[in-house]
């Protein structure tokens, strides 16, 4: 059981069972305890009783013990487990029950003892006796057997209370003032060392108050201080927070508005590359097939002279002509070969403006890198993370675009 439910029981047999009342100065609930014990043997052992009154033996000698501590001081803990149980069930008449079937049970042993031996059996012996769980249940049920009623507990009070207040009026009055009076003077001395106690307490509790209050008032002042100064920084974090806010929102524009630049330049070069593709592709086919008809004009050309004796002493066998070449007239000349020849100049020339074209879309691509790395450098100087990241990877796909437009 936890210490808190075991106070909470405590309290409980205290104020509910009137544990608290044999406790009280004068221990006049623990004396009635004594008379009610000593009627019970009287009328139940009546020859155990003289034998105490011979030996000068009282109750208060060896009972004492189990009534202010509920049979838990010398006897084993599985009898005082039964003991509690039965007496949180059927209440303290219970208790002296189990007192009278201890002496019952142990009659025999105490009439054969005296005064010492009597004493020394309570204290030694009794316990030993119930060490087994066979003699602990007997004793349980010899105490259930005792009937001790609580009409005849009720009938010894009255007689205790009337013969205590018989012997109060058969005391000398002057006696009776005097201990009146020196218990008074008791309640008195208690009293007064109650109020020292009390007025010693007061005086230190109020230097620990005081010493504490300065403490805290030192420690107030030095939290006033730092809540100052932490108010400062806030404000100043606030602004710079509103500043930066500011900032980045510019940035963010800025970013924007170059990205959706870098996009519709990149789709325009884009279009532009892939119609300067087909151009130079188409125009790599038409040249490939000219020159495929030319080889093969020139090679029937070449054969036809061949096969004339004259023209084919004007070419060596490696094929080079062996005189200069004369003075031919353009109006004489074969008007296919005049053909050819245009076409040539013609694929020349768009050959040549492809190529300038692709050279001026190269130097655009590097404008716009280098405005890209401009804005990229003012940038740089706000130390901004997230823009820093964001540029990075703007310029590692304009790179990137670069690097493959020449390829292409």
């Amino acid at each position: 059981m936890p210490e808190e439910q075991a106070f909470s029981v405590l309290i409980k047999i205290c104020f509910d069972y009137k544990v608290r009342e044999l406790f009280k100065p004068g221990f006049e609930d623990l004396h009635l305890k004594f008379y009610q014990l000593e009627r019970l043997m009287e009328d139940h052992i009546p020859d155990l009783f003289e034998h105490f009154t011979e030996m000068g033996l009282e109750i208060h000698m060896f009972a004492s013990q189990w009534f202010l501590t509920l049979f838990t001081a010398k006897f084993p803990l599985h009898l005082v487990f039964h003991i509690l149980d039965m007496f949180l069930s059927e209440g303290s008449t219970f208790l002296m029950g189990v007192a009278v079937a201890l002496l019952k049970c142990s009659r025999k042993d105490l009439l054969a003892l005296d005064f010492e031996g009597i004493l020394k059996f309570f204290r030694v012996s009794l316990p030993k006796k119930y060490r087994g769980d066979i003699a602990a249940k007997e004793l349980i049920q010899a105490s259930i057997n005792a009937k001790v009623k609580t009409n005849k507990l009720k009938k010894y009070e009255k007689e205790y209370y009337a013969m205590k207040e018989q012997l109060l009026q058969q005391e000398n009055p002057v006696e009776k003032f005097e201990r009146e009076n020196q218990r008074l003077l008791d309640a008195n001395m208690r009293l007064e060392q109650e109020n020292d106690d009390l007025a010693h307490e007061m005086v230190e509790s109020k230097l620990k108050l005081g010493s504490e209050l300065d403490k805290y008032k030192d420690q107030c002042e030095e939290l006033t201080g730092e809540l100052v100064v932490t108010k400062k920084l806030l404000k100043d974090i606030q602004e710079e927070k509103q500043r930066l806010e500011v900032e980045s929102s510019q940035v963010k524009e800025m970013c924007r508005r170059e990205l959706e630049k870098s996009e519709a330049d990149g789709k325009r070069n884009a279009v532009i590359i892939a119609d300067y593709k087909q151009i130079c592709s188409q125009l790599s086919e038409r040249l490939e097939k000219q020159q495929t008809a030319n080889k093969e004009e020139i090679g029937r050309i070449k054969g036809q002279v061949k096969s004339c004796d004259n023209c084919s002493k004007m070419f060596k066998d490696d094929g080079k002509i062996q005189l200069p070449e004369p003075k031919v007239d353009p109006d004489s000349l074969n008007p296919k070969y005049l053909d050819f020849q245009a076409q040539i100049r013609e694929l020349e020339l768009e050959l040549a403006q492809t190529k300038l074209a692709l050279v001026e879309s190269e130097c655009k691509t590097q404008d716009l890198t280098h405005q890209l790395n401009s804005t990229i450098t003012e940038l740089q100087s706000s130390k901004n993370t997230w823009f820093q990241k964001t540029i990075n990877s703007l310029k590692e796909v304009t790179n990137h675009n670069t690097k493959k437009d020449p390829k292409d």
